[in-house]
């Protein structure tokens, strides 16, 4: 199916997401409503005084935002940089050290885009909770990955651990 490579951010289809007191928004994923496959975009919206995401590193996939309305505080590795509409953020692949997370410290909504490289596979540390994940996604227009799965890092085992 083709789709049209021109859209307004706000026809988006917007889905609330939330969790707890701490994380709220509205995203809305643009690649599938304009036809990208290799290169991930997203609408975020947040709340005075939520987050998103939980502060997160990827081992396969950057990403860049650009704030398009209110203002937050941008958590990447240990430092914590305000930010405002018109700042454009990296979030390069790596370790904890390139842990970010976005947080609306404003009081209106903070607004922005992120654009993200759409690797198949990827591997997400979440420090400040000692989680570690995988992704592998076959279809990138779906509404879900094919795999996925999050642990806390635990004790290692051996390759052969396990096998008969």
């Amino acid at each position: 199916m083709t789709r049209p490579p021109v859209t307004h951010i706000d026809d988006l289809p917007m889905v609330e997401m939330s969790h707890g007191e701490t994380f709220a928004a509205k995203i809305a994923r643009l690649g599938p409503v304009t036809g990208m496959r290799d290169l991930g975009c997203m609408l975020t919206v947040v709340p005075p005084g939520k987050k998103a995401f939980p502060r997160h590193n990827h081992h396969n996939i950057e990403e860049a935002f650009v704030i398009l309305e209110g203002e937050g505080e941008y958590r990447f590795g240990d430092t914590i940089h305000p930010v405002r509409a018109g700042h454009v953020l990296s979030a390069p692949i790596g370790g904890p050290e390139t842990a970010h997370q976005l947080v609306n410290t404003g009081s209106t909504d903070l607004k922005y885009l992120a654009f993200s490289t759409m690797p198949a596979v990827d591997i997400v540390e979440y420090p400040d909770s000692g989680k570690i994940g995988a992704i592998r996604w076959s279809d990138p227009d779906a509404d879900e990955p094919n795999f996925r799965y999050r642990a806390y890092l635990g004790e290692p085992v051996d390759y052969w651990e396990g096998e008969v």
